[in-house]
């Protein structure tokens, strides 16, 4: 999530306008809305000021990369149009099924055929 959108969603959380989250900051309503509008760079130590100044902190930690759905994307790729048709069709039939399995299962347990 970028940094004008961490603001946004605090401010919104807080129910907060900009001018109100400006005021707490001691700030203007315009550089809350260059902030949120991506239109500035404000550094991690700025919005972290303005999402406390929401009552929230933020918080930051490192975690592995998850590559799942490019490593996902470079597979088909790599498969013909015609065998990436067949993988759809199987996985439309997976949901399917379950689909059926969930629904048969709900109507066991109601008593309903």
């Amino acid at each position: 999530m970028r940094g004008n959108h961490l603001v946004r969603e605090a401010r919104r959380r807080a129910h907060l306008t900009q001018a109100e989250l400006a005021r707490r900051a001691d700030t203007t309503q315009s550089v809350i809305a260059r902030v949120e509008a991506g239109a500035t760079g404000p550094s991690l130590e700025y919005i972290s000021r303005l999402v406390r100044a929401c009552g929230y902190e933020l918080g930051v930690r490192l975690v592995p990369a998850d590559d799942h759905d490019w490593t996902i994307a470079v597979g088909n790729l790599a498969l013909t149009p015609s065998q990436r048709v067949a993988k759809l069709k199987d996985a439309v039939r997976f949901a399917e099924a379950g689909r059926r399995a969930r629904q048969s299962a709900t109507a066991g347990a109601t008593g309903e055929r």
